[in-house]
């Protein structure tokens, strides 16, 4: 039996680096390729050395979303759509939002659809210049999902989100950049320099308070002022019983660099 390579890995020190590799098909998502990055995430996530998951891909593509080739309908037929949601696409955006690390999305080329949505599920999202953003669902009868109608309108407004789902133009990475749909654009040649020195200064942060500051800002999009205002107290106690707080506080007066184990206890 053939191993299943639409995903690699790259285990280094403090992090990880996910590839989506379908090049030959921009890395659309097919069944096989879910479950990969599903294992990928998971192990990861086991892994206590690691402190980051930075996700790209391979060949000229980040990700188009669905293999829509995988569920072609015959002329007459139509194919009722919501299961790869519930099963595949709905649990991965879940879980980039909840893994206990930072997530990195380094956007090589075209992020279309469902691959789009799920650069935006990650942390920080820096694409090369060549790259586009694509909420293409109206091209094909459909809508945004893998949480695109929720992320879009907070990321850019809601002006600029209809205009994005509504249309399906492509977006520029440097005007996605200008319009705070992303982190940073930057040259092509050094996409995944830039992105991995942030995934380097995440591997030597203090993971726990960063885990916790994204559970803070997670919750600020439901949340009431005197709601977050709580959260923020009770994240901010547990913040400060970790051993990261003790080492930052230790260093800072001590006048020298901390150094952050991330641990727990």
């Amino acid at each position: 039996m053939t191993a299943d390579t639409s995903i690699l890995v790259d285990t280094r020190p403090g992090y990880r680096v996910i590839t989506l590799n379908r090049p030959d098909k921009l890395n659309a998502f097919n069944e096989a390729m879910h479950l990969a990055l599903r294992k990928a995430i998971d192990d990861a996530e086991a892994d206590e050395s690691c402190r980051a998951l930075l996700i790209t891909g391979a060949g000229r593509g980040f990700c188009t979303g669905q293999d829509l080739s995988d569920r072609l309908a015959k002329p007459g037929e139509t194919v009722a759509l919501g299961g790869a949601q519930e099963t595949y696409y709905n649990p991965l955006v879940r879980r980039l939002r909840s893994v206990p690390f930072p997530v990195v999305a380094a956007v090589n080329g075209v992020a279309a659809g469902a691959g789009c949505n799920i650069a935006l599920a990650c942390d920080i999202v820096i694409a090369s210049l060549k790259a586009k953003f694509i909420q293409s669902f109206a091209r094909v009868g459909l809508i945004p999902d893998s949480g695109g109608t929720w992320f879009l309108p907070r990321l850019v407004g809601d002006a600029r989100a209809r205009g994005l789902a509504l249309l399906a133009q492509d977006l520029p990475a440097e005007k996605a950049a200008n319009w705070g749909l992303i982190w940073r654009a930057v040259e092509d040649e050094v996409l995944m320099y830039e992105a991995t020195r942030i995934c380097e200064h995440f591997a030597m942060a203090p993971t726990q308070g960063l885990e916790l500051t994204r559970q803070a800002l997670n919750a600020s999009a439901t949340n009431s002022l005197d709601a977050q205002l709580d959260l923020e107290r009770n994240l901010q106690r547990a913040a400060s019983m970790t051993p990261d707080y003790a080492e930052g506080v230790r260093a800072f007066m001590e006048k020298r660099n901390a150094t952050f184990t991330g641990r727990k206890k």
